[in-house]
């Protein structure tokens, strides 16, 4: 009797089990979803260019593929500059979201996404300048082919209406 019990204890819980498997399959990772697939392109060790000076970016993908990290080394006049990204996309707001820090001490927060354009552009937060003026930051990358890509760094003080370029970076895979 004892064992008959067993049995049929074993044979409930296998139905259980098997019946709540769609119900898991329905609730894939949010990660899963295509558009947090839109950075791929910048997966990779990479090889940088700049006027004034050259580095390196490794960016892959951690934490069961759902957040794409960045580790940047760069030869700046002023001496070795290092800073390091996480992004993910957030279904929930439908944009990606980045945060930046570095050995300058910058702490950055970034959204964004693909625009009308086919560009994928990160818009960080607004900051006040000493002189009073509002900053407004954006990175881009553009040209993106197999091997190369170039990334933009510009700035705003007009809201947006304008943007001049401050940084661009020559991507090139090792």
């Amino acid at each position: 009797m004892e064992n008959d019990l067993r049995k049929i204890t074993l044979f409930v819980c296998l139905v259980a089990l098997c019946a709540s498997a769609p119900a898991l399959a329905q609730n894939a990772a949010p990660c899963s979803d295509e558009r947090a697939r839109q950075l791929d392109f910048w997966l990779g060790e990479w090889d940088l260019t700049w006027q004034g000076g050259e580095g390196t970016n490794e960016i892959t993908r951690r934490f069961g593929d759902c957040v794409i990290e960045e580790n940047f080394s760069g030869n700046m006049p002023a001496g070795l500059f290092i800073g390091h990204s996480v992004s993910v996309y957030s279904t929930a707001l439908e944009q990606w979201r980045q945060t930046w820090v570095d050995s300058q001490g910058s702490y950055l927060v970034f959204t964004g996404g693909i625009g009308e354009d086919g560009v994928m552009r990160l818009r960080g937060e607004s900051t006040l300048k000493p002189d009073g003026r509002t900053q407004d930051t954006r990175m881009s990358w553009l040209n993106v082919e197999g091997d190369s890509l170039d990334w933009h760094w510009e700035q705003s003080f007009d809201g947006g209406e304008t943007w001049s370029m401050v940084w661009l970076i020559h991507y090139q895979r090792r």
